[in-house]
């Protein structure tokens, strides 16, 4: 027993286990596939090369009827080193299958401090306040290093002032607890009913994978210089099911009506493949919902057949009308861009809901 468990991984509540034996091991993919974006078919600004290898685990914002995507590339596969690039797609012409041409990116965010030097991978980009921000994995330093397995992940988040992206502060657990955290990833903030929250998975060095939340000061919001920030009551918030060999988070919340709507990966077990389902909170971050089955899986060629095979690993959602437009990796490799209903999906999750 690592005497972490007892301060950090206190269960949110008593739902946080119960809910994952209410979870069934079943797809009814309810996401509508509406086109897909390929390397080959991004053209990097201000960089020698002229097309990344790969595009792809995306999150997105969507302004003036504009598609604001940030996705993760690689330039070769030496380190499988990261970046964020940024494409804008008018909304009509995502809806129009993404089938009209080439895309000009340009790299927003890429390696330069010890907390990301091998990598910024996965960027979940959000907006607190009328601020834009993105919290990014990033590849420490001792990513590579064979004789430390401690902290080979952290997530780092970053500003948007006028355009450029500045890095604001890195979040690490508590000092005392720092040497069992191999991995932190996953990770976003959200403004919950006034206090910031950090969502984010760990790996432990009892080989086990935590969906957590912690607090984190609002302070962040107005830094000046990069900081290192410690996280505060960190909850474990749900449990893998048995067939998991783990969960995690996907997108930011989107607030419906009094509640916040999530979107979680799963893990097969047996197979690896990456599912996607939905969980419901309230201001009080109590779950009032999960979704009793997957609501995505792969089954396009694009996502069953890539770097990562059958995968679907979303990071960004956004509400347009009725509908919640979903930007995702498809198989590591390719961007993926879906829309599903929210009554439909809201359907769903009613039939999950905790009593």
């Amino acid at each position: 027993m690592f005497p972490y468990t007892i301060y950090v991984f206190k269960p949110i509540c008593k739902l946080t286990r119960e809910n994952c034996i209410l979870r069934e091991n079943r797809t009814e993919d309810i996401v509508r596939r509406l086109g897909v974006i390929t390397a080959n078919r991004v053209h990097l600004k201000r960089y020698p090369l002229d097309n990344p290898v790969t595009i792809f685990n995306p999150s997105m914002i969507v302004e003036n009827g504009v598609v604001v995507i940030y996705g993760r590339i690689t330039v070769g596969y030496y380190t499988y080193a990261s970046a964020v690039v940024e494409i804008k797609i008018p909304v009509e012409e995502i809806y129009n299958g993404l089938t009209l041409g080439n895309y000009t990116g340009e790299i927003k965010v890429f390696p330069d401090n010890k907390f990301d030097l091998y990598g910024v991978e996965d960027p979940r980009v959000y907006e607190i306040k009328g601020k834009r921000f993105m919290t990014y994995c990033g590849r420490t330093v001792d990513y590579f290093n064979p004789a430390i397995r401690t902290e080979r992940t952290l997530p780092v988040t970053a500003l948007m002032e006028d355009g450029i992206w500045r890095k604001i502060c890195v979040f690490r657990m508590p000092p005392e607890f720092r040497e069992f955290v191999i991995s932190d990833k996953n990770a976003f903030i959200s403004e919950i009913d006034g206090d910031l929250k950090l969502f984010h998975r760990l790996h432990m060095k009892d080989e086990n994978f935590y969906t957590v939340m912690s607090n984190v000061s609002k302070d962040i919001l107005d830094f000046k210089e990069f900081k290192e920030v410690n996280v505060e009551n960190t909850f474990h918030v749900l449990e893998a099911a048995e067939f998991e060999d783990k969960i995690g988070w996907s997108t930011p919340p989107i607030k419906i009506d009094k509640e916040y709507l999530f979107l979680l990966h799963g893990v097969d077990r047996k197979t690896t493949h990456y599912r996607v389902f939905a969980m419901l909170m309230d201001s009080k971050m109590e779950i009032k919902a999960v979704s009793p089955h997957y609501i995505m899986e792969p089954r396009e060629i694009y996502e069953t057949f890539g770097d990562r095979p059958f995968t679907v690993f979303p990071c960004g959602a956004q509400l347009i009308d009725d509908k919640m437009l979903i930007s995702y990796g498809a198989a590591d490799f390719a961007v993926g861009i879906g829309e599903v209903d929210i009554a439909e999906l809201m359907s769903v999750l009613d039939s999950g809901r905790i009593e």
